[in-house]
């Protein structure tokens, strides 16, 4: 059939490399002007596609090709086995919210540590880090408390700006801690094992976690107005306190213990986890129109992501045709400089992008190209730790540099002018009356920016925090 079009004559002489450059140039742009990341990145994966085709196969040819690859993807990435695991962890986070488990775990964190300097701060830290361990979602994480721990440190004198400031870093932890589904996004991404992913976030979510509550009681220390301590609590009140945290404690019990032991894969281990807290919140008494409200969230977050990895990885296929991953390692690999300066760089990068675009959007844009650009700087996929230039196996940087780039995926989530969390604390605040502004929130924020550097340098001078839970599971 003779094309309408000559393409195959009319792109003969272009660099598809050079496309791609300019292509993801205009990806970056469209998202930059509010078009969702999920129609981006398939338009411009489907016109790059197309146009790579094209040049093979001339108009008629490339066009079919292009549009069946990019009819695919969506159900072949769909049916993947590790992504049943997203919707379960989601699940397990909107029937603890509904069921109203959450008030639990912060009045128990609130009567353990609120004696401290800033202790509702410090409370809500633990309380959302407790809750992280069922949620798997940073945005539903600040929401919850948001409405929970802001009404009861504006009661006792917070500052509005502090208070806030605490919730949204505090939602950040739900990144990290598991079950956590961007961990999974990223395991999927760059086929790196689950399981192992989610055992070595557990650690650094706990450093990050302490810091937090470190910079609280240093921040109230010299500053008393910020937040005054809660006292008065018996033991004996204490201890009350801490059956209503049974359930949350059970199931992160179940999901870490199931998987360390390979009782239960990753997938099993999330439903498992999904219908214990289900039979938690019944016993509870939850009702049809809670359990309704959990399930219809839980469906409209696990869509959301859905939708983003199936555009995304259109984008991502074009990207592997048009050899730019492979391109951008080998010169990583050729800069003249030490390969942590490099690493550091590049982890700037993810700081300045994170300012325009939220985690999961910036996580599943980039790892094409910067984690295997990150495994050539140390070596490649198959050296080992004596060998490499970071000190590590091959798989272990993988592991390794999941949890450091989702730590940075934290940062993004509050700072301006994107910064998810806090536009979710002022609009749950805006809704309960409070006199809380978007400002206010990105304001009590900024410390913990600083708190999120301290974190990653932490894990970049200490990478056996990332990699113990991940060695003993290989064992």
């Amino acid at each position: 059939m003779n094309d309408l079009i000559d393409m195959k004559a009319l792109l003969a002489g272009v660099d598809m490399f050079n496309v791609s450059l300019w292509l993801s140039g205009l990806l970056i742009v469209l998202v930059l002007i509010g078009v969702r990341v999920a129609f981006a990145a398939a338009f411009i994966g489907f016109i790059g596609l197309c146009l790579f085709f094209m040049q093979k196969q001339g108009f008629d040819k490339g066009l079919i090709t292009a549009m069946k690859l990019t009819g695919q993807i969506p159900h072949s990435k769909s049916t993947t086995y590790a992504l049943s695991l997203i919707p379960t962890f989601i699940l397990i986070g909107y029937l603890a919210y509904y069921a109203g488990l959450t008030q639990f775990l912060f009045e128990a964190a609130k009567r353990w540590v609120g004696w401290l300097p800033g202790g509702l701060g410090v409370a809500t830290v633990f309380a959302t880090a407790g809750f992280a361990a069922v949620s798997g979602a940073s945005v539903a994480t600040s929401a919850v408390f948001a409405k929970i721990a802001i009404p009861e440190m504006l009661k006792l004198g917070y500052d509005k700006r502090f208070a806030a400031g605490v919730v949204a870093a505090g939602g950040t932890l739900a990144s990290l801690i598991p079950p956590s589904a961007i961990l999974v996004i990223y395991a999927i991404i760059v086929e790196q094992s689950v399981g192992q992913l989610l055992m070595a976030g557990f650690l650094p979510g706990a450093v990050s976690a302490l810091i937090y509550a470190g910079l609280i009681i240093l921040m109230a220390k010299f500053r008393p107005s910020l937040g005054p301590s809660v006292g008065g609590f018996s033991w004996k009140q204490r201890f009350e306190s801490l059956p209503g945290t049974t359930p949350i404690i059970l199931v992160v019990f179940i999901i870490i213990y199931s998987i360390y032991f390979g009782w239960a894969t990753p997938t099993e281990a999330g439903a498992l986890g999904a219908f214990v807290v289900l039979i938690m919140a019944l016993w509870q008494g939850m009702r049809w129109e809670a359990l309704k409200g959990a399930l219809m969230e839980s469906a409209k977050l696990t869509a959301m992501i859905f939708t983003m990895i199936w555009g995304v990885l259109i984008y991502v296929r074009y990207l592997g045709f048009a050899d730019l991953p492979r391109a951008f390692s080998h010169w990583v690999t050729s800069l003249d400089q030490p390969a942590m300066v490099t690493l550091l760089l590049i982890l700037g990068a993810y700081v300045v992008l994170g300012m325009f675009m939220d985690a999961i959007g910036m996580l599943i844009l980039t790892l094409p190209v910067t984690f295997p650009a990150v495994i050539a700087l140390n070596g490649g996929a198959n050296v080992t730790a004596e060998m490499s230039t970071l000190g590590m196996s091959g798989q272990e940087c993988g592991i390794w540099f999941g949890i450091i780039v989702v730590k940075m995926a934290e940062i993004c989530l509050i700072t301006p002018p994107i910064g998810l969390n806090c536009f979710v604390v002022a609009g749950v605040a805006q809704d309960g009356k409070m006199d809380i502004s978007v400002q206010d929130v990105f304001r009590g924020a900024a410390p913990f920016f600083v708190a999120d550097v301290v974190t990653v340098g932490v894990l970049i001078a200490f990478p056996g925090i990332v990699l113990w839970l991940p060695g003993l599971l290989v064992s």
